[in-house]
């Protein structure tokens, strides 16, 4: 059987269509990204994702990762938060060690304010560029939280997971 060659139409077709192939698979197995360096033995939890109610976080598994994690679980629409912001937001704070929630301003029903330069190293990187009615889970390694010291309930070198919903961004 002789076989006809491929014109130059239909080889480009097929070159052009292995190259696109080729480029849209994932290079992670089809995991969404988070900032940060993803560790294939953590497991993210899941968060509520229901504006104006206390969110809800999944259970936690898995070694806790060694950098900062972020992921948006609401997209706010308002104003952007900067290094200099002073933020009014309510949140959850679960330690990873235990899957235990240490503090809510939910719990009181009062917002905290604060200026964004005055908080935990981890806030300052993983809240800029987050939007007012915007929801973002944070993981934050001890070296960008407490530390070795620890902080009251927060034992030292402990990993925090923070729920943050953006009220207001001064």
């Amino acid at each position: 059987m002789i076989k006809k060659p491929l014109n130059k139409v239909k080889f480009a077709a097929l070159i052009l269509s292995s190259i696109l192939l080729i480029s849209a698979c994932s290079t992670n197995g089809g995991v969404e990204s988070m900032t940060g360096t993803e560790s294939n033995a953590t497991v993210f939890p899941t968060v509520t994702a229901t504006a104006g109610t206390a969110p809800q976080i999944g259970q936690l598994s898995g070694e806790a990762p060694t950098d900062l994690q972020t992921k948006e679980v609401i997209v706010g629409s308002g104003k952007t938060a900067i290094a200099t912001s002073t933020l009014e937001v309510h949140y959850v704070l679960m330690t990873w060690s235990d899957g235990k929630v240490v503090q809510s301003s939910w719990d009181g029903g009062q917002t905290a304010t604060f200026p964004l330069s005055g908080v935990i190293a981890g806030w300052q990187q993983g809240i800029p560029g987050m939007k007012e009615g915007g929801r973002r889970l944070l993981i934050i390694p001890p070296s960008l939280g407490y530390g070795a010291s620890g902080s009251g309930p927060i034992a030292p070198n402990e990993t925090l997971v923070f729920v943050v919903d953006l009220i207001k961004v001064s």
